[in-house]
């Protein structure tokens, strides 16, 4: 497996990025979208693309603007602009490899390959791994005492994960405007949704609710024990072992 670092123009500036691929031709291209304010290199984007580079999948996972090494100021971004980025590497991807045929999303990453896949004509397959089924549900359990500060002063300093981000005012009015339901209804691709039972960061009703929204093909895989960041050391293996296994009739 080769891990290559690349750089690529974005909406904000650079956009950092690492393609894991196997030491073959890769059977399919990918992209690994991550959770809100990780970064390519959290352990669940690292270990899932390297998993799937070793069942031959070639993964692309990249840091949204404003996050990790890309270009760009967090405060100001927002849901759409996740959406765009992730857009702008299914680009990068089609004009130098090929066009990706599977879109990955972790947390609200997965929101965003939901709400990006009809952007991406090319992809076949589509995973969600413990994703709201709406980007206001961020908004809604991890800013709600923030939100009169926003209101009033049109931001706030948030400590999210052990860090401190300034959210502003067009973050959540743009979470509250998209209408990610009609996305997943009319997806038009295969849907793996994955999630824990015991997940306490984005509850299991948001799965439920991707499940029931979106047509056939569908499948559901219960992660039941792992954490929300898949920090279990086996975790992100057995995650990415079974998106290759599920997704193989779909990328041939």
């Amino acid at each position: 497996m080769l891990t290559e670092r690349i750089d690529f123009p974005g909406p904000h500036g650079k956009i950092s990025a690492k393609l894991d691929a196997p030491d073959g031709t890769p059977r399919a291209y990918g992209i690994f979208a991550h959770c809100f304010t990780c970064s390519k290199d959290v352990l669940a984007a690292t270990r899932v693309a390297q998993g799937l580079a070793a069942h031959g999948v070639a993964v692309l996972r990249f840091d949204f603007a404003g996050l990790g090494a890309s270009a760009g100021d967090f405060a100001d971004t927002n849901f759409s602009s996740n959406v765009q980025d992730l857009v702008t590497a299914a680009d990068f991807l089609r004009a130098k490899f090929a066009a990706p045929k599977l879109l990955i999303g972790h947390s609200l990453g997965g929101a965003a390959v939901l709400a990006a896949a009809h952007r991406v004509p090319e992809a076949q397959a589509v995973v969600t791994i413990a994703a709201p089924s709406d980007p206001h549900y961020v908004v809604d359990n991890l800013l709600s005492e923030h939100l009169d500060t926003i209101t009033k002063l049109g931001e706030a300093r948030v400590r999210l994960a052990g860090r401190n981000f300034n959210i502003r005012r067009h973050f959540v009015e743009d979470a509250a405007q998209h209408k990610i339901h009609e996305h997943i209804a009319n997806l038009g691709r295969a849907l793996l949704v994955m999630h824990a039972p015991q997940d306490d960061t984005v509850s299991m009703d948001n799965a439920s609710r991707i499940f029931e929204l979106a047509q056939h093909p569908k499948s559901f895989i219960s992660l039941d024990g792992i954490d929300h960041l898949i920090t279990g050391r086996e975790d992100g293996a057995y995650v990415a072992g079974i998106i290759a296994a599920w997704s193989a009739r779909y990328l041939a």
